[in-house]
């Protein structure tokens, strides 16, 4: 079965948007040069495969095998992390909602 690196482009793209980050940190993230990781991001043919693609999957906060089952057609890049991603959100949202109540109590004691 032929992989799909247009699908793998669209998700690294499109996770990287999301979360801010630029090639040369991506690519100083997972170790891999700018170079391949401008040619995953376009598509372009050439060696994609194996550690280098685990380490990309795992600096976008995927697991390590996450873009190889996009490749492979087993993994919906769109899909695959927003739900943990939101709950991780609202976790941190909770945690500073709490951090507040805290600051406003202790405010408020000392008045």
């Amino acid at each position: 079965m032929a992989k799909d690196w247009t699908a793998v482009a669209a998700a690294v793209n499109a996770r990287m948007a999301e979360r801010g980050v630029s090639q040369k940190d991506l690519a100083a993230a997972s170790g891999v040069s700018v170079a391949w990781l401008r040619r995953l991001q376009k598509a372009e043919p050439g060696e994609r495969g194996g550690p280098h693609l685990a380490a990309v999957s795992s600096a976008l906060g995927w697991s390590a095998d996450h873009l190889a089952a996009v490749a492979s057609g087993g993994a919906n890049s769109v899909v695959a992390d927003p739900v943990a991603d939101l709950r991780a959100e609202v976790v941190e949202v909770r945690d500073m909602l709490a951090d507040v109540q805290t600051r406003l109590a202790r405010l408020e004691r000392s008045q």
